[in-house]
Order: structure tokens, then sequence, then C-alpha cells
């Protein structure tokens, strides 16, 4: 038996609880802004978020509401997307606090930060890749803001490298599922594609 959700006959709140819960696992973006003034850094995770082109390189997260996250990226076009791993698990967790704007999360919290290489945002010192991103589109929908950025810089920590790759049991991600609930990597299957030439026939 299945049981059917309208969106139409449901409270919005409602409905996006079902989302969150069944697309799942969402990577993080711990994304870093500064304000238009370049005084105050903000910090915050945002669970809508992927890669949305390779070629330029362009990621985008998705920002519910009008954030600061969104307000400073709007205002100065640049952003750092911070990777998020198990081992800072509270502290980001913390800088999804709605702090008031004149209050930085980097220091709220007490996470250490370092100069980005080239945009202004600073990246999160403990966070083991961090990509500096200048603003490619914002695309209004609904409620939400979806925020494309153009990598322009990567960095990532050597110690996560292996043969020169990012290694997932080094990373150690987190990602975002349904409540308050929090998910890591687990179990990793390595399993290629197969290729049509290759394809079993009769």
């Amino acid at each position: 038996m299945r049981v059917d959700f309208d969106p139409q006959a449901m409270a919005t709140h409602d409905f996006y609880r079902l989302l969150t819960a069944v697309v799942v696992p969402r990577p993080i973006a711990w994304v870093s802004t500064v304000s238009p003034d370049r005084f105050l850094p903000n910090l915050a995770p945002h669970s809508f978020f992927t890669v949305a082109s390779t070629d330029p390189p362009i990621v985008q997260f998705t920002s519910v509401g009008r954030k600061d996250s969104l307000r400073n990226v709007e205002e100065t076009r640049e952003f750092v997307v911070n990777f998020a791993p198990e081992p800072l698990f509270e502290q980001i967790n913390a800088t999804a606090t709605d702090f008031p704007r004149k209050e930085g999360e980097f220091d709220a919290v007490g996470i250490e930060r370092e100069p980005s290489l080239r945009v202004r945002p600073p990246r999160v010192a403990a966070s083991p890749v961090a990509l500096e991103c200048t603003l490619h589109a914002t695309l209004g929908l609904g409620n939400s803001t979806v925020v494309l950025g153009r990598v322009v810089h990567a960095v990532v920590n050597a110690d996560v490298l292996v043969d020169g790759h990012p290694d997932i049991g080094l990373l150690r991600p987190l990602a975002r599922l349904g409540g308050d609930e929090w998910g890591t990597v687990g179990e990793v299957h390595d399993l290629p594609r197969i290729r049509y030439r290759d394809w079993p026939r009769d």
C-alpha cells in the first residue's frame, strides 16, 4: 500500500519536511561570505547543494528565504564553499543558529579562519577543502533563491589526498537527512559503469 501526499493540500512546512526526508543524503555547502563593507564574515551551512556545471566549473546552493549568505553574495558577488567534514559536526550545526546579521558566526562559534587566495570571504581553516567562487547568477524559485557560483580556485589538504585525488575515507563528509538527522558515509561500494560495447548480449 502507498500513501499519497498532495503538496497543494498540505501546509508548505509539512511538505518541506517530507521532501527533506526523502531527498537524502544531501551534501552540505558550508558557505562563507562577507558583508559589503568587508568587515563581518558570515558562515552558514546549506544542504541544498550540488555541482551545476563542469566546464566552466559551477556549483550551486539554494537559500530558502533571504538569509545573510544570500544577501552578502548578491552584494559582494563572492563566496567560499567549505567542505563539511564529520570532525566539525558540532561547529557546522552551531553556524546554522539564526544569529543577527551584525554578529558573525566565525567569532560567535569560535571557528578559525584563513584568507582565501582569489576572493574576499575567508576560508574555514580546519576544513579540508575550499572552493572559492564568484557569482555566476541567481535564480528565484518560489520562496527560494538558487545561487550559482563559478569556482575560481580550489584548495585541498594534502592529508586527504591519495595519489593526488581526494579520498572519501579521509574526507569523512557529513550529509543532511530528514528533520534534525545527519549522516556519515558508512560503507562505500566501488562499481564501475558498464560501457555499451561491453553490455552482455544473448
